[in-house]
């Protein structure tokens, strides 16, 4: 059995060293905090490109566009350049299941992308999309609206940051209602990310580069 010396002086070396673990873990944070906004919805019509091609008849269709603001507070040890290489956001999207009778109540809609170049202590904007055949779909509507989708969350994750940060449109991040039993995973109807929608080359300054997908 040890002795109470022996005890009192592993006690004081693990205090030691948890301080000391601490300690670095704070200053080798280059992120301090991840700010994020309630997420906003927005419909959109598929812009029409002018070319040299001819002339097509055709009527636009709508989409749903979902954004949250974010900022990175600098850590302790920020890049000099002031920004950090990625940044990860992983969107859920609920959809009420009028499809699958046998199955849960909502829809989950989950899609994960990784951002570049991500300037430090400077609003920018994140987005995911539904196309107009998603929408169709899932409510048998062409139009859509904030009542095509039941609720919109995420996480953003950035390497040496001090924690990641969630968003909702609905309940307590603390509680995540994606994590609920009463979801439905599905990756039948896609979320999208800008790159992979007609407004790629659109409102260019006011969103982060996404990471190209490696074949």
């Amino acid at each position: 059995m040890k002795s109470p010396t022996a005890l009192s002086c592993f006690f004081r070396l693990s205090v030691a060293l948890a301080m000391c673990s601490a300690a670095t873990t704070a200053l080798s944070q280059t992120v301090e905090k991840i700010e994020a906004s309630d997420p906003t919805f927005e419909e959109l019509q598929s812009p029409s490109v002018g070319g040299n091609t001819s002339k097509k008849s055709w009527k636009p269709k709508d989409w749903l566009e979902v954004e949250v603001k974010v900022k990175l507070e600098p850590g302790r040890t920020a890049p000099r350049d002031g920004h950090v290489d990625r940044l990860t956001v992983r969107w859920y999207v609920a959809v009420e299941n009028k499809i699958d009778r046998a199955g849960q109540k909502y829809f989950l809609m989950e899609k994960e992308v990784t951002h570049v170049n991500v300037p430090l202590d400077e609003d920018f904007y994140l987005s995911c999309y539904l196309s107009p055949a998603t929408i169709k779909r899932l409510t048998g509507s062409d139009r859509a609206g904030k009542n095509s989708i039941t609720a919109v969350g995420g996480e953003i994750s950035v390497v040496g940051a001090a924690a990641p940060a969630r968003f909702t449109s609905q309940g307590n991040i603390s509680k995540p209602w994606w994590q609920s039993p009463t979801m439905q995973r599905t990756n039948k109807y896609p979320l999208l990310n800008k790159n992979e929608t007609p407004f790629k080359f659109l409102w260019w300054d006011r969103y982060l580069e996404i990471e190209a997908e490696t074949r």
